[in-house]
């Protein structure tokens, strides 16, 4: 933990910069102390960046994307031999950002009217957390944001850090209650409120910012799976995310300024390729081209030149194997208005809608499923039964899919007609019409698999957590068929699914915190905690 306390971090796993415009914590030249005005923006944007980089290390896993042609030196990417420099970035850039989110907690914790500010820094930092214990389990917590107060912060248990991420968003919603109330209530109320300037995801709308915590807290219940004794597991009568969560701090196509994604798979601001290394996988592509199910409006509308996107399975290496096309491969040209000039593409709906698109916290979809799942395991109660919170996450997917960057419609792209099409295009598939599940088993598999088709190179993370918790979409061991399994053809684990089950503790943890770090961690036989049998 040493390096995460003390050295600005400021490159993200796989070759993703995030540039820091106010880093209070690491650079002795620069303002020891800031605003929450100041800091919470930055702090979002940087959760952004980092939610980016864990969406990289999702797909690369959970079958999304696979080695290009014309490339080579992927190693433990189609093997799973991972070391501990392997995706570290994943763990300096969310204690990074973490940092930051701890500056304003302090800084406003005994600040009535900035409870505003401190309910979202509570919110953002149970989200960042939880993307660190769901990739690592045991990380340290409590200790981990002391600065040099502590250098050798302990690891705690997985479990108890989900009960006080918990604990954490209860605390955020009654904060805002509170300053929701002396607002009602006191003419010469001083809370200061959020505004589109300090709140770059829902523009100063609480009742959104509830509805987040809520589903956060919903997904580490659900995760969970009765292995967590939470101490309430009621939620706020303002319910779960009906929208997207999405951060937008101004991306433009200038140069440190666009989207993180775009900037990642599509160009650069000055017209250069971002990373060419990795296309579609075949097994991805079957949940859209028939072979699997057909998706005809979410095909044309996500991937180049579909159905005959350029695709590969992870670990096929050869001459005949494709290369990107011109543009990106996740980048779709099928919207009317869409250009994919090295300086002027974007402007399109799909996956990769431009440099300008905001970045996806947590999608209305994601939500939805989330909800049917815990509504079949009667972990809450819903005025909507699993079935329609179900069709309302697939309808919701859709309706991400065919929004342009702006988050206007499409015109000729009908969200609610391409639904129907999906129906009819899948008549007899459980996976599709929820009603034709015929066991819990199934309608659980329905639920998960079309979460995983909705969350594809978007929050690829949460989908790759979904199938080592629940083991769906749906493999067969052992194959090689493209169409059967996402495991890599080059894979040396020993597990019947021929998967890795977690990457490692970086390096710097050995380096300077080796008497706290967990030992015996193994790639294919260590489980996060909600894995576990």
């Amino acid at each position: 933990m040493k390096k995460v306390i003390i050295v600005l971090i400021g490159v993200v796993v796989l070759g993703t910069s995030c540039k820091k415009y106010l880093d209070i914590n690491k650079n002795p030249n620069a303002a020891i102390s800031a605003t929450p005005e100041t800091v919470l923006p930055q702090a979002m944007t940087y959760t952004a960046s980092v939610s980016n980089s864990y969406n990289t290390y999702g797909a690369q896993m959970v079958g999304y994307m696979a080695n290009a042609g014309g490339y080579g030196g992927f190693g433990s990417n189609v093997t799973y031999d991972f070391g501990t420099t392997d995706y570290q970035g994943l763990w300096s850039s969310a204690y990074d950002v973490l940092e930051d989110l701890q500056y304003i907690l302090k800084q406003t914790d005994t600040l009535p009217d900035y409870g505003y500010f401190n309910a979202a820094a509570r919110i953002l930092k149970a989200y960042n957390f939880e993307l660190l214990v769901d990739t690592y389990n045991d990380v340290p917590y409590t200790e981990a944001l002391e600065g040099l107060g502590e250098l050798t912060p302990k690891y705690e248990d997985a479990k108890t850090i989900y009960v006080s991420l918990a604990n954490q968003l209860d605390s955020a919603i009654a904060t805002i209650h509170t300053a929701m109330d002396d607002q009602s209530n006191n003419p010469t109320s001083n809370v200061k409120d959020l505004s589109g300037n300090t709140d770059i995801m829902f523009r100063g709308n609480m009742t959104k910012w509830i509805q987040f915590a809520n589903t956060i807290k919903l997904r580490l219940v659900v995760h969970a799976g009765g292995k967590v004794n939470f101490a309430n597991t009621t939620f706020d009568e303002a319910g779960f995310l009906t929208t997207d969560a999405l951060v937008n701090p101004g991306y433009t196509r200038d140069n440190g300024k666009q989207n993180p994604e775009w900037d990642t798979w599509v160009f650069k601001y000055n017209g250069d390729p971002g990373n060419k290394a990795w296309i579609a996988t075949k097994f991805i592509l079957g949940y859209y081209d028939g072979t699997i199910l057909l998706d005809q409006g979410r095909g044309y509308a996500s991937y180049y030149n579909f159905p005959s996107t350029a695709s590969n399975q992870l670990g096929f290496e050869s001459n005949d194997v494709p290369s990107w096309p011109t543009g990106s491969v996740w980048y779709s040209s099928a919207s009317a208005n869409s250009d994919r000039g090295s300086t002027t593409a974007g402007g399109s709906i799909g996956i990769l809608k431009g440099p300008n698109m905001s970045q996806p916290l947590m999608l209305a979809a994601e939500s939805y499923f989330l909800q049917a799942e815990a509504v079949l395991k009667g972990l809450i109660t819903s005025e909507l039964s699993d079935a329609d919170l179900f069709v309302n996450g697939v309808k919701a997917s859709y309706a991400y899919i065919y929004k342009n960057p702006d988050g206007s419609s499409e015109p000729g792209w009908d969200p609610e007609a391409d639904y129907q099409l999906y129906l009819d295009d899948n008549p007899d598939s459980y996976l599709v019409h929820y009603d034709l599940a015929n066991s819990m088993d199934q309608k659980l598999e329905a639920i998960i698999t079309q979460k995983y088709v909705a969350l594809n190179m978007i929050n690829s993370n949460e989908a790759w957590n979904e199938y080592r918790r629940t083991h769906y979409p749906s493999i067969v061991n052992g194959s090689s068929d493209p169409h059967e399994t996402f495991a890599s053809l080059q894979s040396i684990s020993t597990r019947p699914d021929e998967l890795p089950t977690r990457i490692l503790y970086p390096a710097s943890e050995s380096s300077y915190n080796p008497e706290n770090k967990p030992t015996d961690v193994d790639k294919f036989t260590s489980l996060i905690f909600w894995a576990l049998p």
